[in-house]
């Protein structure tokens, strides 16, 4: 089983656009993974619900768990993913205050 820790760079963590964002990119690799905070349970990271019941704030680890030929592609998309303020303006994703 392939695993990746990442921390959230969304501002407002993995809620609301962030988390649809996340689910939505989880469902498209076609590979089962799982999202848990530290010391929590793993959950489903395609489904919107447990994603977002997580209560995953700014700055927050998390670890990605996948297995299968693809594993390792799609989380290192996902991370690639994480890494990003999915809840920045649009052309705004690398921008600074």
């Amino acid at each position: 089983m392939a695993e990746r820790t990442v921390a959230v760079a969304s501002r407002v963590g993995l809620h609301a656009r962030p988390a649809m964002l996340f689910t939505q990119a989880v469902a498209a690799t076609g590979v089962p993974v799982t999202i848990a905070t530290a010391g929590g349970a793993p959950v489903d990271a395609s489904s919107i619900l447990f994603v977002m019941s997580l209560g995953i704030p700014h700055g927050a680890e998390v670890t990605l768990a996948a297995d299968g030929p693809d594993a390792d592609r799609a989380l290192d998309e996902l991370v690639g993913l994480l890494a990003t303020d999915l809840d920045a303006p649009e052309g705004d994703a690398g921008a600074t205050s």
